[in-house]
């Protein structure tokens, strides 16, 4: 990894494995220039959701939200990129796709607030990242590569 990259969780969901999405959403963070270093195409247990969702164990919505991520596989990916974590999330969109515009993966593929298709690690919660990695992946399961077209997408490469 080079000095300005940062690696990002994202995951699709059930509902956006079932629609058949995991392709037009890879070639999308391809297409913006970040690179791929992790993929797995998993089901997710309930030891495994309640880790991930562990922040929203007391909140009302909790049990639909492990349900719903152990209701079918996920595709979890790690990316790679300057200021991958904040790009992903402009990419991504707002958490409720009534509210994310045009362009952005929900804002195109997703219509309800439960199947918004994506989730993403945020950049404000600093820690989010690394326990979301260490979460799917092991150490040995992402790999470090150079990409040839960095040259194209930054200007120090």
């Amino acid at each position: 990894m080079s000095g300005h990259d940062e690696r990002t969780f994202v995951m699709v969901k059930p509902d956006g494995v079932q629609r058949g999405l995991i392709g037009e959403i890879v070639s999308r963070f391809e297409a913006r220039g970040l690179k791929l270093v992790g993929g797995k195409f998993m089901q997710i247990d309930e030891n495994l959701a309640h880790d991930h969702y562990g922040e929203h164990e007391d909140k009302p919505f909790f049990d639909g939200l492990v349900e719903f991520i152990t209701s079918g596989p996920v595709f979890a990916m790690v990316w790679e990129g300057a200021d991958a974590t904040r790009q992903v999330r402009a990419m991504v969109g707002e958490t409720d796709p009534a509210e994310s515009a045009p362009g952005t993966i929900r804002g195109d593929f997703g219509l309800d607030l439960g199947h918004n298709v994506i989730h993403a690690s945020d950049h404000e919660d600093e820690g989010a990242n690394e326990r979301e990695i260490d979460l799917f992946f092991d150490e040995d399961e992402l790999v470090d590569y150079g990409l040839d077209a960095a040259a194209w997408v930054y200007e120090d490469e």
